[in-house]
């Protein structure tokens, strides 16, 4: 839930409130009653054909957010098909039976949509919408379409079109359009060869998690019509989906719009995730090229907990210790001192397993020697020496706003339910989550850091600046 997690926006409404004069003359802070956590209010239910349904009302503002989780990301796919779940994503904008060919966005853009799109990641693949909330019917038909009838030719096709190869052609597009896609946010920009060089340092050929979601080129050239249609078949069925819907809405109406576009869809069977371990790795050095970067950039990376798993919130924590902006360690040892221009830490953790990252962005003349010296050396204090009070608090303080920040929308809930309903099963997690880093101690983080950030089992890969971009 890192990624959910936002800055110290509105930290201050959790911090102990003013003092009295004579209490601040002599340096106390009068404890405030701790607020409860936020409880969001919903219902969890389970279609015959197995489609999980989370309904989250919410009627601060008369919109509503439709959002469904396909569970299925690259960290499902096999060698040779890689990009497959992302391409897929891609498919279910191009038309559907009912819906006709590319009318998707059309569709919401006249009924006042306020946000949609898809995205990607090694562990589930996702759609939303934000319309009125008088208009939730229509984003429940759109999802309804391509969930039961993305295979079949639209019924209004656009001159030109021709219903047989309707579906090929669309593959075809789209994947010249996310092969361009790669070129833009991978191949073409700084550093972007290096996030391929850290999962080939990780990760050996046939782990799913060795080719980045985005996929290679070469698998998404030779995807058959065939094999698209059969990944659809696996993982596009409503027992391998749940759907929220957050916002302004009636239960039983709600209920009744589900059961109406979504209850007549056969019985299905969730696919079998099958998980693939993190692999033990030695110590490796990997040096790159990149002719789009600036400044040469170190990053060191091993391998840790799963999302949500025993560790992965003391790495967390650990994370900002080493490179928090200002107090961070790892900040006032390099940037303070002139040594790099950035530097960043973070624990990743992903549904199989997960990583634990250094960045560090050299300052043009310094010495990477030194810098590998002290990113190893703070490193390695983590794992020997407490941290304190405060380093801690600061995340627990971070992670508490963030939820309240998320919470605000009713998209925001509905996202963080869904994580939590994927992730543990269960979408009432909020206290459980924040008591992971609230009721941990500095002798677990240290051991924690200790077991996982070792000196021989850390990847590190150097991007050099030269070369013709």
């Amino acid at each position: 839930m890192k990624a959910l997690y936002v800055a110290l926006v509105g930290a201050a409404l959790l911090l102990p409130s003013l003092t009295r004069a004579d209490d601040a003359k002599a340096g106390f802070r009068a404890p405030v009653p701790v607020a409860a956590d936020p409880k969001i209010e919903f219902e969890k239910y389970t279609l015959p054909n197995g489609l999980e349904v989370l309904l989250v009302p919410d009627k601060s503002v008369p919109l509503v957010a439709v959002n469904v989780w396909y569970h299925v990301g690259s960290g499902n796919e096999v060698y040779g098909k890689s990009g497959f779940a992302h391409l897929f994503e891609h498919m279910l904008f191009q038309g559907s039976e009912h819906v006709g060919s590319d009318n998707h966005f059309d569709i919401l853009k006249k009924i006042g949509v306020t946000d949609v799109n898809g995205t990607t990641n090694s562990d589930r693949t996702n759609y939303y919408e934000v319309v009125p909330s008088n208009q939730l019917e229509t984003a429940l038909w759109l999802e309804s379409d391509r969930m039961g009838y993305l295979l079949l030719p639209p019924k209004n096709l656009k001159p030109g079109e021709d219903a047989a190869n309707f579906f090929g052609k669309s593959l075809a597009n789209q994947i010249d359009v996310v092969r361009n896609e790669r070129r833009q946010r991978y191949d073409n920009v700084p550093y972007g060869k290096t996030r391929f060089a850290v999962a080939q340092a990780l990760y050996p050929e046939g782990h799913p998690y060795r080719y980045l979601t985005i996929g290679k080129h070469e698998d998404l050239t030779s995807a058959a019509v065939d094999d698209v249609k059969n990944f659809f078949k696996t993982w596009y069925v409503p027992a391998n989906a749940t759907i929220a819907i957050a916002g302004d809405f009636e239960a039983p109406a709600a209920k009744a719009l589900v059961e109406k576009w979504f209850g007549k869809f056969p019985a299905s069977t969730k696919p079998k995730i099958v998980a693939v371990a993190a692999p033990t790795i030695q110590t490796t050095e990997t040096a790159i090229t990149d002719g789009f970067a600036k400044l040469r950039q170190l990053q060191f990376v091993w391998h840790s907990p799963a999302n949500f798993a025993e560790g992965d919130a003391e790495l967390d924590i650990a994370a900002s210790a080493l490179s928090n902006e200002g107090p961070g360690r790892l900040y006032k040892e390099l940037v303070y001192k002139g040594l790099a221009q950035s530097v960043s830490a973070f624990q990743s953790g992903t549904g199989f397993s997960g990583t634990f990252n250094v960045v560090v962005t050299l300052r043009g003349d310094s010495d990477p020697a030194q810098i590998k010296k002290a990113v190893l050396a703070e490193v390695g204090k983590l794992g020997t020496e407490n941290l304190t009070a405060k380093e801690i608090q600061r995340v627990i303080a971070g992670n508490e706003a963030g939820t309240i920040r998320r919470f605000e929308t009713a998209f925001g809930k509905a996202e963080t339910l869904q994580a939590y309903n994927h992730y543990l099963g269960d979408p009432n997690r909020v206290t459980w989550d924040l008591d992971r880093y609230r009721k941990t101690t500095a002798d677990k983080i240290r051991a924690t850091v200790a077991r996982y950030l070792t000196p021989d089992h850390v990847a590190i890969v150097t991007t050099n600046p030269g070369g013709k971009p």
